[in-house]
């Protein structure tokens, strides 16, 4: 390895250890405790290095979102490649690989989805990495959705509500088992097994 490759790769590994350890202190201490000060402390570094990665803590957010979407849109794809598999089945798939994800990298999830922090959607009037990003995931099921209704397996229903209704639902189990550990749930696998198949009923019933 050349000294350019090494010293590109040196430079990509410390601004990987940049964002691990904004993850870890904004789901630890809060968005707005955070400065990039502390991020700075928390890898040894000083806070000018910081700054010739990234030009403030919203832009590390904005990052590490990204990060976060596009990691779980690969797990979409690959639960949906199989075009043998029946488009309902596809979903259920899907539905269960967004739960897992988000239970598998509870700070990743934390830190995209329920963290209390600004709203990044335009930026300079430029669309942001993270909105950019979760657009492609929710695509994704969105796609996914349309293919169950031409199939007929959602007659009448509305892709956009449906795929919208079917985030919310995956989307507040995910985020309660991860946020409240404490309440006295049935076992786990029964509650995501029951939420899907809930989930998928009430979209495949007739809109009328």
């Amino acid at each position: 390895m050349g000294v350019t490759e090494r010293k590109a790769r040196e430079r990509e590994e410390l601004k990987q250890q940049i964002l691990d350890a904004a993850r870890e202190l904004f789901v630890r201490d809060g968005y707005e405790s955070v400065s990039m000060r502390k991020i700075a402390d928390k890898i040894e570094y000083s806070p000018a290095a910081i700054y010739t990665y990234f030009k403030d803590k919203d832009e590390i957010l904005d990052c590490l979102c990204e990060e976060t979407f596009l990691q779980l849109h690969q797990h979409q794809l690959a639960a949906h490649q199989d075009p043998k598999v029946d488009s309902l089945e596809q979903l259920r798939v899907g539905m269960e690989t967004y739960i897992r994800f988000g239970l598998e990298h509870p700070d990743h999830y934390i830190v995209t989805f329920i963290l209390r922090a600004p709203t990044f959607e335009q930026s300079s009037g430029c669309e942001t990495r993270k909105a950019r990003a979760g657009r492609q995931c929710f695509d994704g099921l969105r796609s996914c959705v349309r293919r169950c209704i031409e199939e007929g397996r959602m007659k009448g229903a509305d892709a956009e509500e449906t795929s919208q209704a079917i985030w919310a639902g995956v989307h507040g189990l995910t985020a309660l088992l991860i946020t409240q550990p404490g309440f006295p749930f049935v076992e786990r696998e029964r509650l995501i097994q029951r939420t899907i198949e809930v989930l998928v009923r009430g979209a495949s019933l007739e809109c009328k």
